[in-house]
This record gives structure tokens, C-alpha cells and sequence, in this order.
């Protein structure tokens, strides 16, 4: 049964039809926002309109892409990120710790200046906090979706995300350190004149069971002067180590710890 006045109705559409936001037509005639979306859509149907979601998806508008927060955003994606995109469900989801504020700051901000449009909200889970945006066309910004677990499937940048990770390499290198790796600080004893001193020194560390990604990784390392080395956990090639001083200070500069 129709809860409100064929005249309301109709005062509602012609708002509607002349631009007016579901929202402020909601609030103007008093009305819930979801039977103000309904009234749009069945008068969308009568009238034999194809509904395109708007969108300033930089790909498919040529929008310039704010390629600081881009490569920043990728690196977050390649190490803890995940597209669902499927029939009604598209989403992109970054993981975060969920103790790590300025982490979960970060993500949601660099989600908003590559795409401004789409929703994006917090999704609270035991231990980390998941970032979202809805939009099927993070797809056409992470060509590397596909199905299955990354590191199970060949992954390569695009020719036009390579340009954005030579142009900006520190924040392709921040985002991967903030999904997949850390700073510790290492320590070891040594006897001097007979008694024993211990000694402490950061190191970074990037862990990901993807060849492909590791690889992105170091690459992009050794553009910026950072030596590392391959740790072996058991017979598996995971980890990634910086040690080295000078290059423990590059990355300190640039990247720091997360928190």
C-alpha cells in the first residue's frame, strides 16, 4: 500500500527530474532517502532511462590522477589489499592493524584523493580495521585483480603504473612497508675489555609470499640507493632485509615506522 500521496509522489519526481539530490528531496518533503531512491528508479524504468553511475574514475574519464597518493595506495594494495568485484559487490579493501591510526588515516585519505567519488568507510574487525570504498572501477585502476590469492598469479605493473612508480618510487616504497613490512629494532651483545656491551640498530623488513611483489619491491629499492639482502625463512625467499646504516637512514627519511 502507497504510504504517501500520488501528490507528494509526483512533487518528489519533478524535483527529481530537475537535478535535485535524493537527499534533499528526502529532506525537503520529509520522506525517507530510501523511498525517495525507489520513487527515482521505477520513474527511471517508465521512461526507458539507463541509469550510468557516475564516476571520476581517472582511466575511463582521462581525469588526472593524483599520482602521490596512486603510488602510495598501490603499495598498500599489492601487500594487504583485495578487490571484490562481482555481480552487485565491488569494493576495494585495504587491512590494517587496527592500532595503527595514522595507518588507517593514511589508507582512507590516499582512497579519496585517487577516487573522490565512491564511499568509503571503516569496517571494524577482531584486530584490524578494514578500509573500503565501493566502486567498480578500482578495477580499472588495479589491473592486478584477478582471482585467486596474489602470489599465486603472475603479477606486473602496467606501463602507466610504472611511470607513476618511477615519478614518486618513496611512496610506491611506503605503501609496501606499511602493508607487508616493519621497523624493529635488532639488538646483539659484544664483549668489550672483558665485559659485555649490547648494541641496538633498526633494520626494516618487507614480508610477501609473491616473487612477482618482492620483486616490485626490490627494484624500486635499488632506483633509490637502498642496499638489501634476502632472508630465507626456511627454504622460502619471504623476507626482505635493510640494514645497512645509510640505508636504514634513506628509509627512515622517507618512510619511517608505521603507527
Amino acid at each position: 500500500m502507497e504510504q504517501h500521496s500520488p501528490s507528494i509522489r509526483a512533487h518528489a519526481v519533478a524535483l527529481m527530474r530537475q537535478g535535485v539530490p535524493n537527499r534533499m528531496v528526502a529532506e525537503q518533503l520529509n520522506i525517507p532517502r530510501g523511498t525517495v531512491g525507489w520513487w527515482r528508479s521505477e520513474d527511471r524504468k517508465a521512461r526507458g532511462e539507463i541509469y550510468h553511475q557516475p564516476t571520476d574514475c581517472p582511466r575511463c574519464t582521462g581525469r588526472p590522477v593524483d599520482q602521490v597518493a596512486y603510488a602510495y595506495l598501490l603499495g598498500l594494495y599489492l601487500g594487504d589489499g583485495h578487490i571484490v568485484s562481482k555481480y552487485k559487490q565491488h569494493h576495494l579493501s585495504i587491512f590494517c592493524d587496527a592500532t595503527q591510526t595514522g595507518l588507517i588515516a593514511a589508507a582512507e585519505d590516499a582512497m579519496r584523493k585517487v577516487m573522490s567519488q565512491p564511499s568509503v568507510r571503516q569496517r571494524r574487525k577482531t584486530g584490524c580495521v578494514e578500509v573500503k570504498s565501493h566502486s567498480m572501477h578500482w578495477t580499472c585502476m588495479f589491473p592486478q585483480h584477478g582471482r585467486g590469492k596474489k602470489h599465486e598469479r603472475h603479477i606486473a605493473l602496467e606501463p602507466w603504473q610504472q611511470e607513476i612508480v618511477d615519478a614518486h618510487p618513496w611512496d610506491f616504497i611506503r605503501g609496501l612497508i606499511h602493508s607487508d613490512g616493519c621497523r624493529i629494532i635488532n639488538w646483539t651483545e659484544k664483549l668489550v675489555a672483558g665485559a659485555r656491551k649490547r648494541y641496538e640498530y633498526p633494520r626494516y623488513f618487507f614480508s610477501n609470499k609473491s616473487d612477482d611483489i618482492r620483486k616490485l619491491f626490490t627494484n624500486t629499492l635499488d632506483k633509490v640507493g637502498v642496499e638489501w639482502t634476502t632472508l630465507a625463512r626456511g627454504s622460502d625467499p619471504f623476507n626482505i632485509s635493510v640494514a645497512r646504516k645509510a640505508s636504514v637512514a634513506l628509509m627512515d627519511l622517507h618512510v619511517g615506522p608505521k603507527y
